[in-house]
């Protein structure tokens, strides 16, 4: 059962979040292991795993990044220690980027470059993004989608360093 099912929601690349906080409780209510004290064994464990996993889709869905690299597992699109090429003029950008921090650049004039970067690169796929169901995208959205992905976290990075 993957976690959109476990919350009955279409899989897509964004939530609803006060539907998903109701539907959270709800099912914390129903599976939280403090209400299975006196069940059997069995049934301890079985809420204790339901639980966990309603926690980890609970994690998954409050933040853009991890829906999106759970979307795109689910479709197949993402794989462990995956080498994506990025394009070869965002990677300019990005050496670009480079150039001004070593040039002594300040923080501030980076970062308006990078949220200018980042725009840029999210319009595309905007319209993807905001599917209420991914069931009817095709391999060339998801790859769009993808590509999306692995440059944010790349910019990401940079602000990180």
């Amino acid at each position: 059962m993957n976690y959109f099912e476990l919350f009955d929601i279409p899989v897509s690349f964004t939530v609803n979040k006060a539907a998903l906080t109701r539907i959270y409780v709800r099912l914390q209510k129903q599976y939280h292991p403090d209400f299975f004290g006196q069940e059997s064994v069995e049934a301890q464990d079985k809420a204790m795993e339901m639980s966990s996993l309603i926690n980890q889709a609970w994690k998954t869905f409050q933040t853009e990044d991890a829906t999106v690299k759970y979307v795109l597992q689910l479709h197949g699109m993402l794989e462990e220690e995956e080498k994506f090429t990025l394009p070869p003029a965002f990677l300019m950008e990005v050496m670009e980027l480079n150039e001004m921090r070593m040039d002594g650049a300040d923080a501030a004039s980076i970062r308006a470059r990078v949220d200018e970067l980042q725009a840029e690169i999210k319009a595309p796929i905007a319209g993807i993004l905001a599917n209420e169901n991914t069931a009817s995208l095709s391999e060339k959205d998801l790859h769009g989608v993808k590509t999306w992905y692995y440059q944010k976290k790349y910019l990401d990075r940079l602000l990180a360093e």
